[in-house]
């Protein structure tokens, strides 16, 4: 119940009923996408962070991560889609144990992620069903945003080598878990000004191969072109960031290919060069970049005018304007399953929004090229 106050000094009691509010642009997504009607047709799985409780914690009929990745695994596998890129550009994190579980849905089973404590003390997160979802060639996509938990999963699935990792640069490289400690539950009661609030870090994450993910984060096998190059992100940024080590190496056994990551890099590198619109990408992002140390601007407000304009106009000249791009890729959106279909969007204004997720796929250079390198992954010999 809420009580408000009218212009006209009339005070009113309004009746306002709470309800769960799902934002569906935080859920997985999958599609069938194509790069040009004589090639194969690729599965696409977008993630955008781990999210939904598991076990005792889990709400009834609430979505998780896992849930609804093994669910878009199953459909892929219905229409016989033999490869696939997972999108993890953009996703923060979340609970490690979506990331343990994501991973194993490509894997048999297996270590996946350690943990060292303060006292020295290692754990080790493990895979233990042997079933796999997905059995066909992997190309995991990342950026300078994803972090934590995505760089776990991502992480994993290369040191298994289990997936190739395409990216525009090396991942956030947040590999440390915090505790807040509420420093009041420490005092007595009635004892005085409150104390407020104590944040620690009480572990580390490393992956199997031994290696930490905090600092370096994730480095891809394949760098494509970075959007986002003038952007200062990353642990590697930030003052006093606790150094990247190591530790002993959990034992693992890493699943057999064809394919190599010098030779799928040199043919995605031929491409990627020969792209235009990737090069007006990298052009733009390079202007940007100079533009940050730039710190002097003219007093005379006619010379500010005509650099601003002369600025202007060197950004237009090789702005990629996404939105006027072409389609590159032909998209096949995959209906939503289990708990994700009960849950569907009813709303128009979602739909529309799912309808320009779709269309922003279709528009994708970075995917693309994705879909491109995973098919150079099957012709390996």
């Amino acid at each position: 119940v809420l009580t408000v106050k009218k212009a006209d000094g009339r005070i009113e009691t309004l009746s306002i009923t709470r309800d769960v509010i799902r934002i569906e642009a935080t859920y997985a997504r999958g599609a069938v996408i194509k790069a040009d009607k004589k090639s194969e047709p690729v599965g696409y799985v977008y993630l955008p962070g781990f999210y939904g409780d598991v076990g005792p914690r889990a709400k009834p009929g609430e979505r998780n991560a896992t849930d609804d990745v093994r669910a878009i695994l199953v459909a892929l596998q219905k229409k016989n889609v033999s490869s696939l890129v997972l999108d993890l550009r953009g996703n923060g994190g979340g609970l490690l144990t979506h990331a343990r579980d994501i991973s194993g849905l490509f894997i048999p089973r297996g270590p996946v992620v350690q943990t060292k404590d303060s006292d020295g003390k290692i754990e080790v997160l493990s895979d233990t069903d042997p079933s796999v979802s997905f059995s066909g060639n992997v190309v995991v996509l990342v950026d300078r945003f994803s972090a934590s938990a995505a760089e776990i999963l991502a992480g994993a699935l290369q040191d298994y080598e289990r997936a190739v990792v395409v990216g525009t640069s090396a991942t956030h490289g947040k590999g440390t878990v915090q505790a807040v400690l509420d420093l009041d539950r420490m005092q007595p009661k009635g004892g005085g000004d409150p104390l407020g609030l104590y944040k620690i870090t009480v572990q580390e994450y490393f992956r199997v191969s031994g290696g930490s993910t905090q600092l370096k984060g994730v480095v891809p096998d394949v760098l494509l072109p970075d959007p986002t190059s003038f952007v200062d992100s990353g642990e590697r940024t930030l003052y006093h960031a606790i150094p990247w080590s190591t530790i002993r190496p959990a034992s693992f056994t890493k699943i057999p290919h064809t394919w190599k990551p010098a030779d799928l890099s040199q043919a995605s590198l031929t491409r990627t060069r020969a792209n235009a619109d990737l090069a007006a990408v990298s052009e733009f992002a390079k202007i940007l970049g100079a533009r940050k140390d730039k710190t002097l601007e003219p007093l005379s407000r006619k010379a500010w005018q005509e650099e601003k304009k002369r600025a202007k106009a060197e950004l237009d000249a090789v702005d990629p304007k996404r939105k006027d791009r072409k389609p590159v890729l032909e998209v096949e959106a995959l209906p939503a399953t289990g708990a994700a279909a009960v849950s569907a969007p009813t709303d128009e204004k979602i739909r529309q929004r799912l309808d320009r997720w779709k269309d922003d796929l279709a528009r994708d250079l970075w995917v693309e090229e994705c879909a491109k390198i995973v098919q150079d992954m099957a012709k390996a010999r």
